[in-house]
């Protein structure tokens, strides 16, 4: 057939797959056909996933890709394995870093939140959240992802919102949600409060500073140490070990405060170390969390020096109005002329910073609301522990889960913000008292008073996000959505958000559902770059994921992503892999074109498989029901990069390479039945492979589905392959592994000569025994055509040409006849390179079962494996040296 016939007989499937072309295509086909909907199986076993809802702040990153690939890859094999699969998809409202994106924008403009008061600022931020939640959206669709956008939800939508409250309430009457002073992480830039988990820590070069204090009675002084020197201006106190012997004399004497003159006694605490430093300790109550707890068993005063910009306050007296750097300078010049600045160290260490607004933070005396974590804590803790808690993959993660949980301190909740769930408490200005409360507060249930205000305050984002996998379906409300899809079977997500959101939807849903909120919890790591930095705006390594999709596809990059990764580790992030997955996706095109090109006028209703079949097509079918069965068991156990494997290795060696051009020979030929039989073994191959490769690359396994003989409307909908026994071939594998060895062989003798394909050569082998020799007269055909003979001799009895090519393969030795093809020189020094090979190989498997160590412990099995291939080497070098022997003879 001519290469212009076979482009006509492609019709309608073009020479090349255009991925723009085909995703367009197929995602609205999808979305019009609400073939992602859930619900429509009623009686079928349920899947579930909700997805880690992205910000409403911008852009996805190909972090995003990456968590959602893996999820849709779930998602769309669960739903064709017959589940009524629900992936539910949402945005988060990201309180913090939504607001400081829309107030960045709005300074821009000369304006601050203030100028437009709460009520325009949050119209404002509402235009911002419709916005990019339509290019959330618009990006879901470009990489595929099949989402049930009827059960679609936002953080702050009404329902959520009830749930919030719901939660809020409930925990406040239970005496688990408070209000009260206490040290927080303190954001000077955003001036709001942080949880810890929204501080991260950075090494910075700073400063130790060594300074003495003055004895009242001037008869000595006590040094102390600080980072943080313009924080002494609050010191209320300087604690030393009760136990410490240099200082028991001097407990209850008074100091003097350096600069400013205060009064402050010398306090005994089990708090501090004996042997750190000098021993002593300056306390600052209202600037510290350790001592903030000194301060309180002391009744010390806490006396803050800071006002919520990070500027110096009153209470700094001659510093008030600087900003707290500033003050640090000229705080150190005026300790060294009052001559208590005693030395200054370099020093390394950790300094918080917001995570949102990069600001360093300051640990600072608020009036705040937050959660009392240890009940909570403990439940989940508990849950773990006696096997009824999550299963965290891989499994390591269970112990960084158990550690947050473990060390878990109040959770500080409420945000100085105004884009958020503002926090149910109203103040009664008549009788103080606070009102928590589900339903909006107008009187006061104490004294009847309308004189109320509303907390000004919201919520921590991730209060709301919580409570993501149930207030998602419903709850409150005992919902059809709530009883039948919950709990979930799966979060996806990556490590570095496992204290942030996976451990406070855990302990979350055990408090108000009393599950777990889901099965399995899959961890992947981060997607770096190709030196294995962290993608930051700063390092300008960031890859877009349109970027991706519009130079490569979506499917290159779904394949590339899901397939380089596995469970909890890092992948890095290669263009030259999306390039090896897009030709991966274009031979698999090519593949089905071919076939194609052979199945005109064959419908789904024609492939028949009972029919006698060849060598290859048994061959190929057992070869199919491997990749079921290894797929799906990879895919059930998050084996991503494995599956790929798979996947990759049966398409382009065994369907591609190999089975496609064994069967040209009986769609060519002149017997139809075999024909008939290969054309159906070819289509219900590539039908199955595409259901196969599906989940990985859903766009183009559609587009050419469409095109086979098929049933049914979608890929989509159509039932996953399952193993069956009956394509079991030992037999077929074992014919082939002889064929394709011996043409792999005549192949690599030919380019070791230079000689090509095009050329005729002279065959012979001799089988090693009579099943081999059945084998090889049985399948000549093959033989001929694929390693191009001009003459094929098998036999048992042949005799060893004088001047031949050599190769040995398992169950058979070959030999092309040197004339016109090679130097005997050459083949000579050719075979002492296959003896050194040899050997080595020998004696690597010679000393492996003369260890004893490993003959003590390795399972039997793997010793007879030894042991086979110590033969099977043997036996190779000696037909080697045999040959030699004679060439040189």
């Amino acid at each position: 057939m001519s290469d212009n016939q076979e482009i006509q007989t492609a019709g309608a499937m073009p020479t090349t797959y255009d991925p723009k072309a085909a995703e367009a295509k197929w995602y609205t086909y999808w979305l019009e056909g609400g073939y992602f909907a859930a619900g429509t199986r009623p009686d079928a076993e349920t899947y579930t996933i909700v997805i880690p809802p992205p910000n409403v702040t911008g852009m996805l990153h190909i972090g995003h890709a990456l968590d959602c690939t893996l999820q849709d890859i779930l998602i769309r094999t669960k739903r064709m394995q017959g589940y009524d699969a629900l992936w539910l998809p949402g945005t988060d409202h990201a309180g913090i870093a939504t607001q400081t994106k829309v107030e960045q924008k709005l300074r821009e403009e000369g304006l601050s939140r203030y100028d437009l008061g709460r009520e325009k600022f949050l119209e404002k931020v509402w235009e911002w959240k419709d916005h990019y939640a339509d290019t959330i959206h618009e990006q879901w669709g470009k990489v595929g992802f099949s989402l049930d956008y009827s059960r679609e939800r936002f953080t702050l939508d009404e329902g959520l919102s009830r749930a919030v409250r719901e939660v809020f309430v409930n925990l406040y009457e239970k005496g688990l949600i408070y209000r009260g002073n206490r040290i927080i992480n303190w954001d000077p830039a955003a001036r709001t409060a942080l949880s810890d988990i929204e501080v991260e820590y950075k090494e910075v070069q700073g400063a130790l500073y060594h300074l003495e204090y003055p004895l009242k009675d001037g008869s000595g002084h006590l040094t102390v140490a600080t980072t943080r020197p313009e924080t002494m201006l609050g010191d209320t106190a300087v604690a030393v070990h009760p136990e410490d012997d240099r200082y028991k004399h001097l407990i209850g004497q008074m100091l003097l405060l350096p600069i400013v003159g205060r009064e402050i006694p010398i306090i005994a605490d089990e708090y501090v170390e004996k042997e750190f430093g000098s021993g002593a300790v300056k306390i600052t109550p209202a600037h510290d969390p350790n001592d903030f707890e000194v301060g309180l068993r002391h009744q010390l005063p806490q006396v803050l020096v800071m006002d919520e910009s990070g500027k110096m306050n009153a209470n700094a007296g001659p510093y008030q109005g600087m900003d707290r750097f500033d003050c640090r300078k000229k705080l150190v010049n005026d300790l060294k002329e009052q001559g208590v600045l005693l030395k200054i160290e370099e020093h390394v260490h950790q300094v918080g910073h917001s995570e949102r607004s990069g600001a360093v933070v300051e640990p600072y005396l608020s009036t705040q609301w937050f959660v009392s974590m240890k009940p909570l804590a403990n439940k989940a803790i508990e849950a773990q522990n006696t096997g009824k808690g999550a299963n965290f993959v891989p499994e390591r993660f269970a112990r960084t889960y158990l550690q947050w949980m473990e060390n878990v301190r109040d959770w500080c909740i409420s945000r100085q913000l105004w884009w958020g769930h503002r926090i149910p408490a109203w103040y009664c200005a008549d009788c103080s008292e606070t009102i928590v409360s589900q339903t909006d507060v107008s009187v006061c249930p104490h004294c009847g008073s309308e004189n109320l205000k509303q907390d000004e305050d919201v919520l921590d984002t991730w209060f709301s996000s919580a409570l993501w996998p149930f207030s998602t379906l419903g709850w409150p409300d005992e919902t059809e959505d709530m009883k039948r899809f919950y709990p979930t079977d799966v979060l996806v997500t990556g490590y570095d958000i496992i204290p942030f959101w996976v451990s406070r939807m855990i302990f979350s849903g055990l408090e108000f559902t009393g599950q777990i909120p889901f099965k399995d919890v899959l961890i992947h790591g981060l997607v770096r770059d190709s030196e294995g930095r962290k993608m930051s705006k700063s390092l300008g390594n960031g890859v877009d994921p349109q970027e991706v999709i519009e130079k490569y596809g979506a499917d290159a990059m779904r394949y590339m992503l899901s397939t380089s990764s596995t469970p909890g580790q890092d992948l890095r992030f290669r263009w030259e892999r999306v390039e090896q997955a897009r030709n991966f996706a274009n031979k698999i095109w090519n593949a089905s074109r071919f076939a194609l090109m052979n199945l005109e006028g064959f419908s789904y209703e024609d492939i028949d498989l009972s029919g006698k079949m060849s060598t290859a097509d048994r061959w190929i079918l057992h070869r199919l029901n491997e990749t079921v069965r290894e797929v799906t068991r990879l895919i059930d156990q998050y084996e991503f990069g494995e599956t790929g494997r798979v996947l990759y290795n049966f398409i382009w060696d065994d369907l591609c390479d190999w089975y496609i051009e064994f069967a040209k020979l009986s769609l060519y030929g002149t017997d139809e039945a075999a024909k008939k039989t290969t054309q159906s073994v070819l289509a219900y191959v590539l039908d199955r492979t595409q259901r196969l490769i599906h989940p990985f690359m859903p766009f183009i396994s559609e587009e050419i589905w469409q095109h086979l003989p098929h049933e049914g409307e979608t890929i989509l909908l159509a039932p996953w392959p399952i193993f069956d026994a009956k394509w079991e071939a030992a037999d077929a594998v074992e014919e082939m592994d002889l064929l394709m060895d011996i043409i792999r062989s005549v192949r690599n003798i030919r380019a070791e000569v230079n000689v090509p394909m095009s050329k005729k050569i002279e065959l012979l082998i001799r089988p090693a025994d009579q099943a081999a020799n059945d084998i090889l007269n049985g399948n000549q055909e093959y033989l001929r055509r694929f390693c191009n003979t001009s003459s094929l001799d098998i036999s048992l009895d042949l005799a060893n040409p004088e001047k031949a090519m050599t190769a040995i393969v398992t169950g058979a030795e070959l030999y092309l006849p040197l004339a016109g093809l090679i130097d005997i020189s050459q083949e000579i020094s050719r075979l002492e390179k296959e003896v050194q090979t040899l050997t080595a190989e020998v004696e690597r498997v010679d000393k492996k079962l003369s260890n004893e160590g490993f003959v003590a412990k390795a399972p039997a099995r793997v010793i007879e494996e030894e042991k086979a291939k110590q033969q099977d080497y043997s036996d190779k070098r000696d037909k080697v040296l045999a040959r030699l022997a004679e060439l040189r003879g």
